[in-house]
């Protein structure tokens, strides 16, 4: 059986533009003559939908799309993700359709992911079924890790899935399936989505594994692709590459680009503002169509706002140096009948850090930029961030990434940007600046 394997990125609640999107893919699997073309879960709605699943209008519109998709399908079969209304409430489901018609729904059982939990409802699991005369057994997102013992008639295991990215995930992902594949004897294919969702990240890497264990198709990673899988050819072992240190930067890399391309592409953003101190975490958040403002105060070293305006310049981004230091004394000095004039304290570093963001918000305002944020996760897990300051944005592009892999990120970035980050900022000591002599 020749399957083609449809790894796209999908939006949430644009059911037309995802629709669209099956329906091109269909006719691109019809053309290079597929018996089978495969979506991932809740590719009509997409993922996470979140309270959209509550709708009923919502659902109807998916079932509605369904229909369409259905029509298209002449010649072909075609499994595809969506979330279905029952009597018992949404399920996640994959839809199987043969010469036109919807024949069924086959529900995921386990609802384990929390950003699913009080909008979907279990349903009763993977279902069997005959496509083209090959024997298939057809599973739902994370049932996979949790089914076992597949009937011995059963050739291939399709299972689709909405698999978010997460450091460290696609060893343990593979492993699991090469180890199911091999102690069922059957090939496993699963289905992937790819692309950014609010704060998620789909990583596609769509693959099939064969009866052997061995990995046979191996997907693009955050990048919509497309494959013809053919169950009776022969197919060369193909070496996972995601187990090395490198390979997980480089990830974390792809992973970052593709979730900030999607937020602004998917809620119609062009523009970014960032504050830029010369420090890291500013640094590895350059990026096309940014605007950066550098904001020293009196505690500013000399050599922040250099390498601040040298990072500005190699990224050749728009910047404004705007001072904060009279800022800062007039709203000490206007708060002093309050606090009185007692000595420095986070009181006073946190002034500062929220000016900042007053002025990073003006621009955002009034020229409709969209504030990055550029905090990491080691000071949100300290809590040597400042609420209302350095912790405010829209969108925070390393906000899951520790300290220290942001230093990796930034390098890995001068080896594919010829060392656009100056050297003084990787190897100074770090520091935010909040008072004379201060270290972080």
């Amino acid at each position: 059986m020749k399957i083609a394997i449809a790894q796209l990125n999908y939006t949430v609640g644009d059911i037309d533009g995802n629709t669209a999107k099956i329906v091109g893919a269909i006719d691109e699997a019809k053309a290079r003559r597929a018996d089978l073309v495969i979506f991932a879960e809740q590719a009509v709605s997409g993922t996470p939908a979140f309270d959209l699943l509550r709708k009923t209008t919502f659902l109807e519109l998916c079932e509605d799309a369904l229909v369409e998709i259905a029509s298209c399908c002449d010649g072909i079969a075609a499994i595809v993700g969506l979330p279905i209304l029952t009597a018992d409430g949404t399920i996640s489901a994959a839809a199987l359709i043969q010469d036109r018609k919807v024949l069924r729904y086959i529900g995921k059982k386990y609802i384990t992911a929390r950003r699913e939990m009080g909008f979907l409802v279990p349903s009763k699991g993977y279902e069997y079924a005959t496509i083209k005369g090959h024997k298939c057994a057809i599973i739902v997102g994370d049932d996979l890790s949790r089914e076992r013992d597949f009937d011995q008639s059963v050739e291939t295991v399709i299972s689709i899935n909405a698999r978010k990215y997460g450091k460290g995930t696609m060893t343990y992902r593979y492993e699991m399936m090469r180890n199911l594949a091999f102690v069922e004897s059957k090939n496993l294919v699963l289905v992937n989505q790819v692309g950014g969702s609010t704060d998620i990240v789909y990583d596609g890497t769509s693959a099939v594994v064969g009866a052997d264990g061995q990995i046979e198709l191996l997907m693009k990673s955050f990048e919509e692709d497309f494959a013809i899988f053919d169950t009776r050819a022969e197919h060369e072992p193909i070496a996972v590459p995601y187990t090395t240190y490198k390979d997980r930067t480089r990830m974390v890399y792809s992973a970052a680009v593709c979730g900030l391309h999607d937020y602004f592409g998917k809620n119609g953003y062009t523009k970014a503002a960032i504050g830029l101190s010369g420090g890291i975490d500013s640094a590895a958040l350059g990026r096309e169509n940014v605007k950066a403002l550098l904001m020293p105060s009196q505690f500013s070293s000399d050599h922040s706002v250099v390498d601040a305006r040298e990072l500005a310049d190699n990224l050749g981004i728009a910047y404004d140096v705007v001072p904060i230091t009279e800022a800062y004394k007039a709203v000490v000095d206007t708060m002093k009948p309050v606090i009185g004039g007692t000595a420095f304290d986070a009181t006073e570093e946190n002034i500062q850090a929220r000016l900042r963001t007053v002025m990073l918000m003006a621009l955002q305002n009034k020229c409709g930029y969209i504030l990055l944020n550029s905090s990491n996760k080691s000071e949100n897990a300290l809590g040597f961030c400042t609420l209302y300051g350095d912790t405010a944005g829209a969108f925070s592009v390393t906000g899951d990434l520790y300290k220290g892999e942001i230093y990796d990120l930034a390098r890995y970035i001068n080896k594919l940007h010829d060392d656009v980050i100056p050297d003084s900022i990787l190897t100074k000591e770090p520091s935010s600046e909040l008072h004379p002599g201060q270290k972080d």
